[in-house]
């Protein structure tokens, strides 16, 4: 009978439902730059064609973390803290996904979760119908629950399907592809009951360990012999050539870490660091082709919203200390990952890294396509931030993003972006605030205000790589935007100067 109705419906030009169906997905410890259409010389044919058929955006932001930016998405709120932590998940939260099932959609989840693995915090007690990944941090691409070499001793991922546990492995299995294959099967399902789908798929890639395929891997031999501080002014270059920054845009200086290229005594170790980094990401991109032919091939492109973007700029992280040059990257057996001075090519052209406020954390490149709705190949400048993800799905559902959050859970902190996919003006109401370990940031219109052992000032419109403080010249903004800060701070628990003071006392008197 489903079918018989489908195929009448389909002779009079309707569709089995009207509400969009939605896709999220997020690139893990991916840089700015990395990927084609945002200046990198990576191959990403399938994000550069959604950016050809969608928009990107210029000013979209994360949290600067893996877990803060998933607690975010997640549930559409700032993370809470509590006595010095971050509360992930309470019952006071509404999930995306509990809007969604109320909106009627099937919603899943494919990928790293990363918000708890004890029973009430796993995706499937946060409203996912149906969860297939990691719930770690990150984990061995080929072997997922392998013992962890980062910590001593070893630690144990956890890896499941729904509310199973998964400890064993074929020989051929990789991660990405994993994650992908499962969100297939999904995208199948909600079409084949005629129920409009609401999906999260949450890459692992490039996050260290950096292990990729043989095959990938072979793309990208010698690609990178020249070094970082070349591949840097390289996309930089790209950059300014397809209108990723304005013309007006100064590089920003290297990072005190990024090494000397000529003085490296084991290039061809370096640069196969880069060389598996890229093959990582451009085997997440084959996968999100996956992703674009079943939506073709199921006739639901047109109206699916799809989203890409990373939870952090890239890593300048090397678990254990430095990197083990007798570790080859690439192959299971090994831990390897890139380092401050490829990280900090990947962020070009901003500033720092992974965890810090500045744009090279914070800002992501932002990719939607939605056919049914959005102009091709066009650019934004609104400012936007995971947090908006929440009130925008709500809102393209047909839920009110205000009266639909029931009654005894905490309202949203995001507003609802819509108007940018439907071309429209947008302007935004409040300020973004960031925090995680000891810096702090606040966005307010063309304002952003950082804090690293002092407040720095800068002006975004003006100044995209924050290069100059104006502190000095603009005390009484600079004074508004910290204390707005600290207002965010006391409702949100996010430490502050006086509350690590009184951890410290504490200590001292123990």
């Amino acid at each position: 009978m489903k079918l018989i109705i489908a195929t009448l419906l389909m002779a009079l030009g309707l569709t089995a439902q009207e509400k969009p169906n939605i896709i999220l997905m997020m690139a893990d410890d991916m840089g700015y730059s990395d990927i084609g259409c945002y200046g990198g010389e990576i191959k990403t044919p399938n994000l550069d064609r959604m950016a050809r058929e969608g928009i990107r955006f210029r000013q979209f932001y994360n949290n600067a973390k893996c877990t803060t930016t998933r607690a975010s998405i997640t549930t559409g709120l700032y993370p809470q803290r509590d006595n010095g932590g971050i509360e992930m998940l309470d019952n006071s939260m509404f999930t995306i996904a509990d809007a969604m099932n109320k909106a009627g959609y099937f919603t899943f989840m494919s990928g790293k979760w990363h918000l708890g693995s004890k029973s009430g915090h796993r995706p499937i007690d946060r409203g996912f119908q149906e969860y297939y990944g990691l719930m770690d941090g990150c984990a061995n691409f080929f072997n997922p629950v392998q013992r962890d070499p980062k910590f001593k001793g070893g630690k144990v991922r956890v890896f499941g399907h729904n509310d199973k546990l998964i400890n064993e492995f074929p020989d051929d299995f990789y991660q990405t592809d994993a994650f992908t294959d499962h969100a297939v099967e999904q995208i199948k399902k909600a079409v084949a009951a005629q129920k409009p789908f609401f999906g999260k798929i949450m890459y692992t890639a490039p996050h260290y360990p950096l292990h990729a395929k043989p095959e990938d891997i072979a793309k990208y031999k010698g690609r990178y012999k020249d070094g970082w501080h070349v591949l840097r002014n390289e996309r930089y270059q790209r950059q300014l050539e397809m209108g990723v920054i304005d013309k007006s845009t100064k590089l920003h200086p290297e990072d005190p870490r990024m090494k000397d290229w000529d003085s490296r005594k084991n290039k061809d170790w370096d640069q196969a660091l880069m060389e598996v980094y890229a093959a990582m990401v451009d085997s997440m991109d084959q996968n999100i082709g996956k992703i674009l032919k079943v939506l073709d091939e199921t006739g639901t492109a047109d109206n699916t919203l799809i989203l890409f973007i990373s939870d952090n700029g890239g890593c300048a992280e090397t678990p254990g200390g430095d990197n083990n040059i007798s570790h080859s990257p690439g192959p299971k057996e090994f831990y390897t990952a890139c380092g401050p001075s490829w990280a900090t090519a990947q962020n070009t052209p901003f500033k720092r890294h992974k965890v810090n406020m500045h744009e090279g954390g914070i800002n992501t490149p932002c990719v939607v396509r939605w056919p049914a709705k959005i102009k091709p190949n066009t650019w934004t400048d609104s400012v936007a931030h995971i947090i908006d993800l929440q009130p925008t799905c709500m809102a393209m559902a047909g839920l009110d993003p205000v009266k639909d959050i029931p009654a005894d859970k905490r309202q949203l902190d995001g507003e609802n972006i819509l108007p940018i996919f439907e071309g429209q003006p947008f302007k935004r109401q409040k300020p973004l605030f960031f925090e995680f370990a000891s810096t702090r940031a606040v966005r307010d219109g063309d304002w952003k205000a950082v804090y690293e052992k002092e407040w720095l000032l800068y002006n975004i419109a003006e100044d995209r790589t924050e290069m100059n403080n104006v502190a000095v010249q603009y005390p009484e903004r600079l004074a508004s935007m910290s204390n707005s800060w600290d207002e965010w701070a006391k409702k949100t628990g996010a430490p502050t100067d006086a509350k690590k003071s009184k951890k410290k006392n504490r200590k001292k008197k123990k």
